[in-house]
């Protein structure tokens, strides 16, 4: 396997294959110096800041608890942690030319990940590849999803041609291309993590896989399955000193796809079950919105052609009494007056050159007012195109930092969740903006550390602030800021060095032992997708269950003996994997992730979810299971393939 990356990603995604899959990976890195971001931006008043509330939890708790250190939170950049061991082979190259992909091996590489953070990056590298090596599985990072999707068939395309163009090698050809994004993998749960009560999501071929977080009753009982349980909550959940699900907390962390002894066993403990399956809600609008006429102009002005219709409508009928004309011929008789369009009334009785007089005088009214009119209706349109500022009143809805590409997706989520949302960004030429005009998102231009900029956003009345800008200072000063005007807020906390995410999480939990505190890595999240798409297996999405991840995978039941010809009750293993549905749809009809602004929403799935214990799973079978990193790569069989050789 080959990484070339140019951030956190690219060493997550080489220690995933490592560590899980047991796989020879070669990276392909910048040099030191030519790494764009740093893990740590102003490390040293990040640090500060810190120090403060750690004195504070010290000062009021008189314990170690923001210094213990049994727990890791990893930060959105993967940062140290995922570092990889010295038994990875490691190249620095400025960027993945053809000379760098021939050194790394490529032309005998069984797959390739192209991670950098730029679109065009990796489809150079792609082409160069695909030349170099026509059967590579190629797996891209990009941003736009409909620029990938036409990358992705070409690629095809110059696999499937380089093969001779038979049926048996087209085959082999299957996926060979997927394009993937880190930020459309991360969006869903880090939309979810910010709203307590809402479902986690992952949004795939059509639909929605939700899975929701259920508390106990009461102590010493077992919450509801639902319709199967996913995970078992850690045991030191509820407590403001413990580690959240670590990977070292041993049997009090979350226990992922548990079998029924031990949800019974598992009093007490807080679950992940699997709730409902279905597409969430229609998809938005993706033209601009319409400017409704009631807002063009406003009641003063409204008012003032009330008043002028009803002069013209006394002028009608005074008219009448006077020429003993028609209604109709009056009311001309009158608008013509009015726009002095009509003849001098020379020669005809007093009392209809008075009204004469009179229309031509409402008429003169009327130019200021129509003229108004214009100029309030342009403004209209004017600020309907402009970013919208957070309305009065507005409560419970959720505080965005940054829209950037990771803010942008969240943002789109929340959206299709239905749930109110307000973006904060400092550059007014942020990629995101263009996507909160469009869907009509309110948007707090300013720096977030400036004094009145949370207030704007109503930081005071919202529900939950995410802070998912790539400066760790900005986003651990907007939480403290925030949390000592709403101590009790929920917050999601985007840090890109892993040691000090570990820190500011502990102290903030317990500073703040009643509030919700959540660190979410991006990379954390995306890397087992990425990594399943290099084995040549269809990644639908990852769900966090605390500090570990749980994945869901489409497999095809041909050539896996612990699936093919067994029932589904005896396909389940603890721990590891379990069946969920029946995948009905034909190659040509599955689709990679959809675009939520484009893409119909009742689009059939092709799933059958409430598949009977007792059906034998037959080889012409694909499946949706539930699986562990571990238990996929178990399932994959890429580790016996690697001892073996």
């Amino acid at each position: 396997m080959v990484v070339c990356g140019d951030d956190g990603l690219a060493h997550r995604l080489a220690a995933e294959l490592r560590g899980v899959y047991g796989e020879q990976v070669t990276l392909v890195v910048p040099p030191a110096e030519r790494v764009a971001r740093q893990p740590v931006v102003g490390r040293a008043r990040a640090s500060a800041l810190l120090d403060r509330v750690s004195a504070a939890v010290t000062r009021a708790a008189g314990n170690g608890n923001g210094n213990s250190a049994d727990g890791r939170v990893t930060g959105a950049g993967g940062g140290r942690a995922a570092g990889p061991p010295g038994a990875a082979r490691l190249l620095e190259a400025p960027e993945a030319s053809e000379a760098v992909l021939a050194d790394a091996g490529v032309e005998r590489a069984t797959a390739l990940a192209l991670v950098y953070d730029d679109d065009e990056t990796n489809i150079r590298a792609a082409l160069t590849a695909r030349r170099l090596n026509p059967r590579l599985r190629l797996v891209l990072r990009l941003y736009n999803r409909r620029l990938g999707q036409h990358i992705e068939a070409l690629l095809d395309q110059a696999a499937a041609l380089a093969s001779g163009g038979s049926d048996e090698e087209t085959e082999a050809f299957d996926a060979s291309t997927t394009v993937l994004s880190d930020a459309d993998t991360a969006a869903p749960a880090l939309a979810a993590t910010a709203v307590a009560g809402t479902t986690k999501v992952v949004q795939t071929d059509g639909l929605m896989l939700r899975a929701v977080e259920r508390p106990p009753p009461r102590p010493g009982q077992v919450a509801d399955p639902g319709l199967c349980t996913l995970a078992l909550l850690s045991a030191t959940a509820g407590d403001p000193a413990g580690a959240d699900g670590s990977e070292g907390s041993g049997e009090q962390g979350p226990q992922l796809l548990p079998d029924e002894r031990a949800v019974a066993a598992a009093s007490g403990r807080g679950t992940v079950v699997l709730e409902t399956v279905s597409y969430a809600g229609p998809a938005l609008p993706a033209g601009r919105s319409v400017v409704p006429l009631g807002s063009l102009l406003s009641p003063r002005l409204r008012w003032s052609f009330a008043g002028l219709v009803g002069c013209v409508v006394a002028l009608a009928v005074a008219s009448m009494a006077v020429t003993d004309e028609r209604p109709l011929t009056a009311t001309y008789l009158t608008l013509l007056d009015l726009f002095a369009i009509n003849n001098p009334a020379i020669g005809e009785p007093i009392g209809r050159q008075i009204l004469q007089l009179l229309s031509g005088l409402v008429g003169l009214l009327l130019l200021p007012v129509l003229l108004a009119a214009v100029l309030e209706a342009l403004g209209t349109f004017r600020s309907g195109s402009a970013l919208r500022r957070p309305p009065r009143g507005l409560s419970g809805h959720v505080v965005l930092l940054g829209v950037g590409k990771i803010g942008t997706r969240v943002m789109t989520r929340l959206r299709e969740l239905r749930i109110p949302v307000v973006c904060v960004e400092g550059d007014p030429e942020a990629r995101g903006l263009a996507t909160a005009r469009r869907l009509r998102v309110p948007v707090v231009l300013g720096d977030v550390t400036q004094e009145g900029v949370l207030e704007a956003a109503k930081i005071h009345r919202a529900h939950a602030l995410l802070a998912l800008t790539s400066a760790d200072t900005t986003n651990l000063e907007a939480v403290l800021y925030a949390r000592s005007v709403r101590p009790d807020l929920r917050v999601v906390l985007r840090l890109y060095d892993d040691d000090f995410a570990t820190a500011v999480y502990r102290t903030l939990r317990a500073a703040y032992p009643n509030a919700q505190t959540r660190s979410r890595s991006v990379s954390h999240l995306a890397a087992p997708a990425f990594a399943g798409a290099m084995l040549g297996r269809q990644i639908l999405g990852a769900i966090p269950v605390e500090r570990r991840v749980l994945l869901f995978a489409a497999v095809g039941v041909a050539g896996h003996p612990q699936l093919e010809g067994r029932t589904v009750a005896e396909t389940f293993r603890a721990g590891a994997w379990r069946v969920l549905a029946l995948d009905t749809t034909t190659p040509g009809e599955r689709v990679q992730t959809p675009d939520p602004e484009t893409d119909a929403p009742d689009r059939p799935s092709g799933l059958i979810w409430d598949l009977p214990p007792t059906y034998v799973l037959r080889p012409e079978d694909r499946v949706v299971l539930a699986a562990t990193r571990r238990g996929l790569a178990e399932l994959l069989g890429r580790r016996r393939e690697g001892a073996g050789t």
